[in-house]
């Protein structure tokens, strides 16, 4: 028998991979910290849910404690604010010519490089909409990019290897010499995200609203103005175009592409952002500190102005804490913030 992919996290990300490399006949084993989700992986199944495709697949599944071995690949699928400390878990378990593959949102493959090392970290960018819907039960809302590459910007045959498996979940999976630029496109996308969050609205009816796409718009100039000082140019996806909110680019690009995003948003099982889900439903923090505010950490570095990025860390903290409901008013907060930084940058 082959040795298994280790997918550390069977959550929304990590068990719609599993269950599909599973199905397929590829050996593989879930680490989860839930135990009657492993439970019931290994013995009920994990059913896939949602428009896309419904089935039930048994998939090997143990928590950290009952982990043993060491394995060569690795799917790293927590959330992003718990990736140091499944790191640190997971690292004995990793075999010396081993690489952690970050299967996240953020910028993660930067804390893994810092625990493991570049040499043995490698990037993943994932799109496509899914919830953990409870133990043994994830939605599979709508399919999306998937896109793996090297932190280093090689292509190697581990690189290879990696995206002909994950073609097996997603056939249009790509295979790229330039993860960054994927990761950083992504996270315009994603401060928007985390900014819907912030009302009950639908991710569809925020993005339709006229009276808020000043917030996207200015959003997506502070992501984007932040990746290009640290010269990355961001790539686009899914009806996202990263350029269009590039320092100096005409608004009306930028309007086109939120209305886009309202359409392609309207078209999903997934209404509502995972951070919506962490904030209204599951009622636990999010991952705002190390996706978003991360953002602010590397914007200093470089001389950027964000105080919209700055703003939505706040209002996520305060609605995490209690100190404020999710609602329009929370939500106008920020709009306010991005109105004013615009008419001040004009």
């Amino acid at each position: 028998m082959a040795e298994p992919i280790l997918i550390w996290g069977a959550g929304a990300i990590g068990g719609t991979i599993g269950a599909y490399l599973a199905r397929a006949g590829i050996d593989v084993l879930m680490v989860d910290i839930v135990p009657e989700h492993v439970e019931a992986c290994r013995t009920a199944g994990l059913a896939i849910e949602g428009p896309i495709e419904e089935f039930t697949q048994v998939v090997p599944a143990v928590t950290p404690d009952e982990l043993e071995g060491t394995f060569s690949r690795v799917v790293l699928a927590v959330k992003a604010h718990h990736t140091a400390e499944a790191v640190d878990r997971l690292a004995p378990h990793l075999a010396d010519d081993g690489f952690v593959l970050s299967a996240q949102n953020g910028l993660n493959e930067i804390i893994i490089a810092r625990r493991v090392g570049a040499e043995r970290t490698m990037g993943c960018f994932v799109n496509f909409g899914a919830d953990w819907h409870g133990p043994g039960r994830i939605l599979y809302g709508n399919r999306g990019a998937c896109v793996v590459g090297e932190v280093d910007k090689s292509i190697r045959d581990r690189t290879r290897d990696m995206h002909r498996l994950l073609q097996v979940f997603e056939p249009d999976a790509e295979l790229t010499g330039d993860i960054w630029s994927y990761l950083w496109g992504k996270l315009g996308y994603g401060a928007m995200l985390f900014a819907t969050a912030l009302t009950n609205d639908s991710m569809s009816a925020n993005f339709a609203d006229p009276e808020r796409t000043d917030a996207w718009i200015r959003l997506g100039r502070e992501v984007v103005s932040v990746a290009v000082a640290k010269g990355v140019m961001p790539r686009g996806f899914a009806g996202f175009d990263p350029t269009v909110f590039m320092p100096g680019a005409p608004e009306a690009g930028a309007r086109a592409c939120i209305a886009s995003l309202a359409d392609y948003t309207s078209q999903t099982a997934k209404t509502h952002s995972g951070v919506w889900r962490d904030l209204a439903v599951r009622k636990r923090r999010t991952e705002v500190d190390v996706q978003i505010a991360i953002i602010a950490e590397i914007a200093d570095e470089v001389g950027v102005d964000v105080p919209a990025i700055r703003t939505l860390v706040d209002l996520v903290h305060d609605v995490e804490e209690g100190r404020r409901p999710l609602s329009r008013e929370t939500l106008q907060v920020l709009i306010d913030t991005c109105r004013s930084a615009s008419t001040t940058a004009s």
